[in-house]
């Protein structure tokens, strides 16, 4: 596929917790990742988040099938520290 051509879009809802529309979720695509491997028959894969501030991502399911690699353009909204 051409890099420019999604293997699949998406969108994010969660109104009943204050997320009108999340511009990209990473950990959402984990899971879309081993639905479309099943369906596609392929491991890898170029996503579009479609909202006012989507995104594309770049999707590798790891053969093992529990680790998920994706890359693409991030903006860092929270810097935090866990404690233990």
């Amino acid at each position: 596929d051409d890099e420019g051509s999604p293997d699949f879009v998406s969108r994010f809802f969660a109104p009943n917790v204050g997320v009108n529309e999340d511009p990209v979720t990473g950990s959402a695509h984990c899971y879309l990742s081993a639905y479309w491997a099943e369906k596609l028959g392929k491991t890898t894969f170029i996503a579009h988040q479609v909202s006012d501030r989507g995104g594309t991502l770049k999707i590798k399911l790891e053969s093992d099938g529990k680790r998920t690699k994706i890359a693409g353009r991030a903006v860092t909204i929270l810097k935090g520290k866990l404690l233990k």
